[in-house]
């Protein structure tokens, strides 16, 4: 990725000494005492069989697109049934994780893991059962597999679903801009970064809507093109990179005049989705649901999105989740199976068709039931096609250090200061001192 900065080279340094895990990284690891027990909670849980009323338990977060599949595992598996928890936001059940690990008791037989909290677990998998098996070898796609294994072989996940990025956007809002809406040409005019930002000025000019939804969402697409973000190979600590300030910089610089200057995520995002306030939004495939309920299904009238089949810069991957065995369960070989069975190719392509959470399995990218898909909401786009060939087009996956998650919140949260007229400059050097803090 080349993004041109203005910023000077010479910038405060940050200490980048031996890493040292946050406190709420820790608590995930299992690095701190359970409250109460003495225990060791890196030790397998008794292992038996479900009683009379007992369900296998597993918690997931937003939208897996399980609820189905659980009626089909229960009606063909009356001895193993399952029940499942749905959190609605990934940091609420992280949190919930947390408190639940620093107990040392409470957990679900099978835990859903957001992918950039990933290497956390494989920093640390003591407390995580090896999901790694013959059956399964191959499975995945290579990238996606090998964020979830440690050095020594260990599988601590399996992958549920994969975020290849397109670009979404509202064919009316570009037609009344006066920019093509055919999803080919729209493609053409926002290959690399400059382009895209040079378009959206084009399209402010004669539009009163934004031209992308958020800044962090922006962000975050950028981000997911740069090799070494916020930790290196080592996992020690770098956000003094110029990859990152370039980031920051054209992120903030374009804000004002590019943005809607709200959080995604939040209330005043899912506004703007029906109010026309953007035309584009970086686009792993689950976004389309996303993005779909928060239009309202079926479209209000005059409302078109389309789907280019395009990535400024080439290609990238935001998104794509994970199912765990903590070993506290005492069913450990059911939940391996039901695990493995959730994430089976069959169920990846049923799960895409549906909910639009784009296949994690390499089998599963080879199936036509896949390759021909299209979605009707967003004026039929070849959508199977469309995210396979952006699959095709990742060539960098971000090193995610085990305190990936953490920092990248403070990231976010320096652009969020920035939205809200704070001082690019002082932003960066809070972000800079709150990242040492995690060390």
């Amino acid at each position: 990725m080349r993004i041109t900065t203005n910023r000077p080279a010479s910038r405060p340094h940050l200490h980048r000494g031996r890493l040292a895990l946050g406190a709420v990284t820790a608590l995930v690891l299992g690095l701190t005492a359970a409250c109460g027990d003495d225990s060791d909670p890196t030790a397998s849980a008794e292992q038996k069989a479900l009683g009379e009323g007992e369900t296998l338990t597993i918690t997931t977060f937003g939208e897996f697109g399980y609820d189905e599949l659980i009626e089909e595992w229960n009606a063909e598996n009356p001895d193993i049934q399952v029940e499942q928890t749905k959190v609605s936001l990934w940091d609420d059940w992280k949190n919930e994780l947390n408190t639940l690990l620093q107990a040392n008791e409470g957990l679900p037989d099978v835990v859903a893991i957001e992918g950039d909290f990933i290497p956390a677990l494989v920093a640390a998998p003591d407390r995580w059962v090896d999901l790694s098996s013959p059956d399964v070898e191959g499975r995945w796609l290579d990238f996606k597999e090998d964020a979830a294994t440690t050095p020594d072989g260990q599988l601590v996940g399996y992958a549920t679903d994969a975020g290849p990025e397109a670009i979404c956007y509202r064919a009316d809002l570009f037609e009344k801009a006066g920019l093509p809406t055919d999803r080919e040409e729209v493609a053409e005019r926002m290959t690399t970064w400059e382009d895209y930002y040079a378009l959206g000025e084009e399209f402010v000019a004669n539009s009163d809507a934004q031209w992308y939804d958020a800044s962090g969402s922006i962000a975050q697409a950028m981000l997911n093109q740069v090799e070494f973000p916020f930790e290196e190979a080592d996992n020690t600590v770098n956000v003094e990179n110029d990859e990152l300030r370039a980031v920051y910089d054209t992120v903030t610089g374009n804000a004002e005049k590019l943005s809607t200057g709200v959080a995604q995520w939040s209330d005043d995002w899912t506004a703007g989705f029906t109010n026309d306030g953007f035309a584009t939004v970086p686009c792993p495939g689950w976004m389309r649901s996303n993005i779909r309920d928060n239009t309202g299904d079926p479209a209000p009238k005059g409302v078109v999105w389309d789907i280019a089949d395009v990535f400024p810069g080439g290609g990238g991957n935001w998104g794509g989740s994970y199912l765990a065995v903590p070993k506290s369960s005492p069913h450990q070989e059911e939940a391996k199976e039901l695990a493995a069975w959730l994430t089976a190719p069959e169920q990846q392509i049923r799960i895409f068709e549906q909910y639009g959470n784009f296949p994690s399995q390499a089998q599963a990218l080879e199936d036509s039931a896949l390759l021909e898909a299209s979605d009707p909401y967003f004026n039929d786009a070849p959508v199977g096609e469309i995210f396979s060939n952006r699959a095709n087009a990742i060539t960098v996956q971000p090193y995610h250090g085990p305190l990936y998650s953490d920092i990248l919140g403070k990231f976010q949260e320096a652009i969020t200061r920035v939205d809200q007229g704070g001082d690019p400059d002082k932003s960066w050097e809070t972000f800079v001192n709150e990242v040492e803090a995690l060390q």
